[in-house]
């Protein structure tokens, strides 16, 4: 916005436990420090900035995970704080949170087009996040008329003791008992996706043919490996740093902002085998598509699939199309284009590679069928998808 009316430039302190290693922290810190640096501030990470404050050696503004010390000590010094942790024990501060709620939504929609009609959600006890997520996940398939079931479980459920991860996994495993399937589960965090599919294996459940997951956060190590790889939605932790940083140039400015927090809603869902299934009640149909999720990056042909679920070509495209409303081939196409999305957006792969590994014959094949279906170019969508911030308002 501008500099301090001295021409000085504005110190600012970054405080968001960057240590503990989450990717949404690294990306709040990217999205500050993008902002910090067009603004013209002299930022800086500092843990303990409450500390700095008391010694008299103030910040211009900090940007953090606020907890009550923190408050505290810059209400004291007259130094604007904005906050970026939705589960912050202090109240009232000006703050930038992901929208949750709007994540559980997308996860729903996402759940229901695959075909799924049966739900179910893995939160976290009293986590203000994951009640927003589970409640706008739970509404959007409760109000499109379908079943949700919920399992809140204690956030340190995995912190190496052998009590409470017995415990985590005996209700897990209850839990999983108990449902019908094929089913679409919504996870509140990427990790614990790994946890309940190994559960799910270990009952002999098939992932995603029997139990789609969609997990939270997007961490791509987590996400990437081992198979099946998890579909998950990035929930824009960029963009909450760059506007937190903007609504604390407004305080700094000294203007007002908004009472309420501002909420910046999912980046994007990221789909990847986890979800790489149409849900279906007819059995052959259900076997068809679990080869072609496994083989649809080879050469394989309609041919092919009849043949590997021992029926004749005509009589699996009919039921193919009574149970799914699309022909096989385009089943197979569909998965090529979205297993090529992922390598455009999570690699920098070349194109021929990109379509090479999807199971497209040259690029140029690929170039064709993607932009006849996506309506843009596959360079077009990696150039939109790979871009971490917008233009500054």
């Amino acid at each position: 916005m501008k500099r301090m009316k001295s021409g000085k430039r504005p110190r600012v302190a970054i405080s968001l436990e960057l240590n503990w290693g989450y990717k949404r922290h690294m990306e709040v810190y990217a999205g500050c420090q993008k902002y910090a640096d067009e603004a013209g501030w002299d930022c800086s990470i500092n843990p303990a900035a409450e500390f700095m404050l008391e010694k008299g050696r103030p910040y211009d503004g900090i940007i953090a995970r606020a907890s009550i010390p923190m408050a505290a000590a810059a209400r004291k010094a007259g130094v604007p704080l904005v906050n970026v942790w939705v589960n912050s024990p202090t109240k009232g501060l000006p703050s930038v949170f992901a929208d949750f709620e709007a994540c559980g939504v997308m996860a729903a929609e996402h759940l229901m087009a695959r075909g799924f009609r049966r739900f179910a959600y893995l939160g976290f006890m009293r986590d203000l996040d994951s009640l927003a997520q589970g409640n706008g996940f739970r509404n959007k398939v409760r109000d499109s008329g379908y079943p949700c079931t919920v399992l809140r479980v204690s956030r340190n459920c995995d912190d190496g003791k052998a009590r409470s991860w017995e415990t985590f996994v005996t209700a897990l495993e209850r839990w999983i008992d108990s449902w019908e399937l094929p089913i679409g589960v919504l996870v509140t965090q990427d990790l614990f996706c790994r946890f309940l599919i190994d559960i799910c294996r270990a009952k002999g459940l098939h992932v995603s043919q029997d139990v789609a997951i969609v997990g939270t956060h997007n961490e791509t190590e987590i996400c990437n490996a081992p198979e099946p790889s998890l579909t998950s939605i990035d929930l824009g932790f960029g963009q909450v740093g760059y506007r937190a940083a903007a609504m604390l140039d407004r305080l700094m400015a000294g203007l007002p902002v908004s009472k309420e927090p501002e909420m910046v809603p999912p980046a994007e869902l990221v789909s990847r085998q986890s979800t790489d299934v149409f849900a279906t009640n007819d059995p052959l149909v259900a076997r068809a598509l679990r080869f072609i999720a496994e083989n649809g990056h080879r050469s394989i042909q309609v041919k092919h699939v009849a043949a590997a679920v021992a029926t004749t070509r005509r009589t699996l495209e009919r039921r193919f199309n009574e149970s799914m409303g699309r022909s096989i081939a385009g089943e197979i196409t569909r998965l090529r284009i979205e297993r090529a999305k992922r390598r455009m957006v999570e690699t920098d792969a070349s194109m021929k590679s990109v379509a090479i590994e999807a199971g497209f014959r040259t690029a140029d094949h690929f170039g064709k069928v993607f932009t006849r279906i996506e309506g843009i170019s596959p360079s077009q969508f990696r150039e939109a998808h790979q871009k971490a911030f917008p233009a500054r308002e």
